[in-house]
C-alpha cells in the first residue's frame, strides 16, 4: 500500500507525519479534491430545478454520485438520503420513527456507543416514555450476545448499534443482531461511521432496516453523509426536515411531499460534497476491499504484537475480534500527556473519551490514547509509533 500514500497530497506539505486518525476523520486523495474542484469551477451551480446547461450537468453527476453510494452497499437510489454526516443522520431517524414509539416500547442499544448513537435516543425515550436498554460487554470488551437476548424482547421498537466501535476497534456481530431485533419485529439501525471504512457492508445482505455513515471517514469530504432506507420504510414514514425540494404541491395551508428520497431532502444539499463523496468511493473500490481488509488486518495483528508489553490495550486486544481501531494506556501517564509528546514527534494520535463517554466511565478509566488505520498506513508508521511512546516513557521516568 506504499505508493498509495503519494495519492494524498497532504504528505507531500507532512512527509514526516505519521497520522493514526483516520477514525476521526480520514485524509483526502487527490481525485477527491479534484472532483470537488472540477464542480466549483466548471458547474457550481444548484441543481434539479436550473433549466440550463451547466445546472443539468450538476444534477446529472450529483445523481449519478448518489447511484455510486447506492452501488457501494447494495441498495437502490431511490433508498440513499444525503445528510450533512452521521449524527444529522441518527437524530434525523430518531425524529421520523417517533410516531411508532409509546411508552409500552424500549429501544436497545449497546454500552459501546458513540454519543451521537446514544443521545438522539434518549431524548426519543424522553419525548414518548419509551425505556432505553443496553447491550452489556463480555469481559475481553466485545459484545455480550447473551445480554443481548435478555434485553430484546417484545416490546422492543429499536436496536440501534455500531458496527464497529471507535473507541475498542471491537467488530460487532451485526447479523445477529439483525436477526434478532427482526424476530420481534424492531427496526434494525447500524451506525456504519466506523465500520463503513473497514467494513464491506451488503444492506441487502444483512437485511438492515437503516445504516448510516458519514463521507469524511470514508476518504470523502467533511459535510456530507448517507442515511439509507429500505424503501418501504421510507414511502411510509414522514420527513422531519421541511422546505424547498421535498415538495410536490403546497397551497397555503397545507403540502404534499414528493417521492422518495428527495423527501427527506429539504433545501440545497451538499453538492460538491456528494460529487466528492462518489469520488471517495471509487477510489476506494478501486483499491479493492479485498486488499484494504487485508491490509488492515495485517497492520492490526502487527500494532498488538508491537504494542503488547508497553502499554495497556483497551479492547478486545485480538485482531480477529478488532479492525482497524487500537486504544490504549501508557502506565499511568494522562492520555492527553501522551498524545501533546506524541504530536510533538510528528504522530497524529486522538485522546480523551472519543465521544463515548459513558463507556469510558464504565471502564473507570479518564480516557484513552487511539491509534486508527487508513489505507495509508504502514508497519513503519506503527514503529515511529512505538518508538514514539518509548521515548514519552522515559521522559516521564
Amino acid at each position: 500500500m506504499k505508493h498509495i500514500k503519494s495519492q494524498f497530497p497532504i504528505f507531500s506539505l507532512h512527509p514526516n507525519m505519521v497520522y493514526l486518525d483516520t477514525g476521526a476523520s480520514a485524509l483526502k486523495p487527490q481525485c477527491v479534491i479534484d472532483a470537488m474542484n472540477t464542480y466549483y469551477a466548471q458547474y457550481g451551480v444548484n441543481i434539479h430545478r436550473g433549466m440550463y446547461p451547466i445546472s443539468d450537468q450538476a444534477t446529472i453527476v450529483y445523481e449519478q454520485s448518489r447511484d455510486t453510494v447506492a452501488r457501494f452497499i447494495n441498495a437502490e437510489s431511490n433508498e440513499i438520503i444525503v445528510t450533512s454526516g452521521t449524527t444529522h443522520g441518527l437524530n434525523m431517524l430518531s425524529y421520523i420513527v417517533e410516531s411508532e414509539i409509546t411508552s409500552e416500547h424500549n429501544i436497545v442499544i449497546t454500552r459501546m456507543e458513540h454519543h451521537a448513537n446514544m443521545i438522539p435516543w434518549q431524548k426519543l425515550c424522553a419525548r414518548t416514555g419509551a425505556s432505553l436498554r443496553y447491550i452489556e460487554l463480555t469481559d475481553d470488551l466485545c459484545l455480550d450476545m447473551d445480554s443481548a437476548r435478555h434485553v430484546i424482547d417484545n416490546h422492543t421498537k429499536i436496536v440501534a448499534f455500531t458496527s464497529l466501535s471507535n473507541v475498542l476497534g471491537t467488530i460487532v456481530p451485526s447479523k445477529e443482531l439483525i436477526d434478532l431485533a427482526h424476530s420481534v419485529g424492531a427496526y434494525a439501525i447500524i451506525d456504519g461511521a466506523q465500520g463503513i471504512v473497514h467494513q464491506k457492508i451488503d444492506v441487502k445482505e444483512l437485511d438492515c432496516d437503516f445504516l448510516v455513515f458519514s463521507g469524511h471517514k470514508l476518504y470523502g469530504p467533511t459535510g456530507v453523509g448517507i442515511v439509507y432506507g429500505k424503501k418501504e420504510h421510507l414511502e411510509r414514514l414522514e420527513p422531519f426536515f421541511t422546505g424547498g425540494d421535498m415538495i410536490k404541491y403546497v397551497t397555503y395551508q397545507t403540502a404534499e411531499w414528493t417521492d422518495i428520497p428527495h423527501k427527506f431532502e429539504a433545501g440545497t444539499p451538499p453538492i460538491a460534497e456528494l460529487i466528492g463523496l462518489g469520488k471517495a468511493i471509487q477510489f476506494v473500490e478501486e483499491i479493492g476491499w479485498e486488499n484494504i481488509v487485508q491490509h488492515e488486518h495485517e497492520l492490526t495483528a502487527y500494532a498488538l504484537e508491537k504494542l503488547s508489553g508497553i502499554v495497556r490495550i483497551i479492547g478486545p486486544n485480538s485482531e480477529e475480534k478488532q479492525s482497524g481501531v487500537i486504544s490504549f494506556l501508557v502506565g499511568d501517564l494522562h492520555p492527553h500527556d501522551v498524545g501533546d509528546l506524541l504530536g510533538q514527534n510528528n504522530i497524529a494520535v486522538r485522546v480523551g473519551h472519543h465521544c463515548a463517554m459513558p463507556l469510558i466511565q464504565k471502564l473507570g478509566i479518564v480516557g484513552t490514547v487511539r491509534a486508527s488505520f487508513g489505507v495509508y498506513n504502514t508497519k513503519e508508521d506503527v514503529d515511529t509509533l512505538i518508538e514514539g511512546i518509548c521515548k514519552t516513557k522515559k521522559i516521564f521516568t
